[in-house]
């Protein structure tokens, strides 16, 4: 009788194994690094150790040709498309570095972008000792970042900051479509293994199904893809509310503006002598209440000999005075008519 192929709770089982052995030597790793560099060192270099530490759990057995501690512990081995073979080396190496290497260098590419996209749009710049994990600190990838980044105009680089945070969403989105899919198929639980063809075969005698349980992993999955749904829904809706909001501000700001610029303009237009045209200089008043300048309303006074300019009301040039010290001059003939 031919191997049968591993139940989904089988592939879930040492999935969580394999995970439960890969954080032991993360944390292990990251303790070395802590004792040997310190607190800093370790924290700029977190992601780092813990992509070593992946990589080196996977190459020591699956790259090697043996199975993993969780596939070992459940008793399952991988196979090819052939369902007749363990996958070549090749297949192997490709598998490792797609579960392994492929999402820290997204990860890593995303936050890099994301950081510096950030920084140009809010006219901020991390410090250069940082230790925000995920490289917003100064490095070299961050520099060639930068000057990708430098030449991109502000709208464009609002545009890309969205489009890189869309895409971060929408890697998360992808990861927990599959899971569900795979509850409902039962056929490949990682992304990498279903890019490879890689599936599991029982290596001991095949048991009887449970068909319960695989018709409980099918409704967990479509419970999964309705969460799914929800959480895709509430994020478009708070996505639309952000831009609505974000329209209603730049409507108001635009109005504010606008209003403040006529208010300026309608003051300018009241601090306009009328002999010069021009703005007034040193404010003097008349006592019938109009506005001039010092220099303009003492000349016509003397050259003209009259009154006020607008209403003709007769006012000696003694009893023009300075907007500041009006109580001091022409009391005698200082009220209007």
């Amino acid at each position: 009788m031919s191997p049968a192929a591993a139940s989904p709770a089988e592939v879930v089982r040492a999935a969580q194994k394999d995970d439960c052995y890969r954080g032991g030597l993360r944390s292990a790793a990251g303790g070395a690094l802590h004792s040997l560099a310190g607190a800093k060192r370790w924290l700029e270099c977190r992601r780092e150790v813990e992509l070593l530490s992946d990589v080196a759990y996977f190459g020591l057995t699956t790259f090697a040709g043996y199975q993993t501690l969780g596939e070992e512990y459940v008793g399952v081995i991988q196979v090819d498309p052939s369902q007749s073979r363990v996958p070549s080396r090749l297949r192997r190496g490709v598998l490792v570095a797609l579960h392994t290497l492929l999402p820290y260098l997204l990860d890593k590419a995303l936050r890099h972008l994301e950081c510096e996209l950030q920084a140009d749009v809010e006219g901020s710049r991390p410090s250069q000792g940082s230790l925000v994990l995920g490289g917003c600190g100064r490095s070299r990838a961050r520099h060639w970042v930068h000057r990708q980044v430098a030449p991109l105009t502000e709208p464009q680089k609002r545009t890309f900051l969205q489009a890189v945070m869309v895409l971060r969403q929408g890697l998360s989105g992808l990861q927990r479509l599959h899971v569900a899919w795979f509850y409902i198929h039962g056929a490949f639980y990682h992304l990498a293994k279903r890019l490879t063809g890689v599936t599991y075969l029982r290596v001991h005698s095949p048991a009887v199904e449970d068909l319960r349980a695989r018709e409980s992993y099918r409704l967990l999955g479509l419970v999964s893809l309705v969460h799914l749904a929800l959480s895709v829904g509430l994020q478009l809706y708070g996505f639309r509310q952000r831009q609505r909001a974000r329209r209603e501000w730049k409507l108001h700001r635009g109005l504010s503006h606008r209003r403040s610029h006529m208010e300026e303009k309608a003051i300018s237009r009241n601090s306009v002598c009328t002999l010069c045209l021009e703005e007034r200089r040193h404010s003097t008043a008349t006592p019938c209440g109009h506005l001039f300048c010092w220099e303009c309303i003492t000349q016509w006074c003397d050259t003209k000999n009259t009154g006020a300019t607008s209403c003709k009301w007769p006012a000696p040039g003694r009893n023009a005075c300075g907007e500041m010290n009006w109580p001091s001059w022409g009391q005698e003939n200082a009220t209007c008519p």
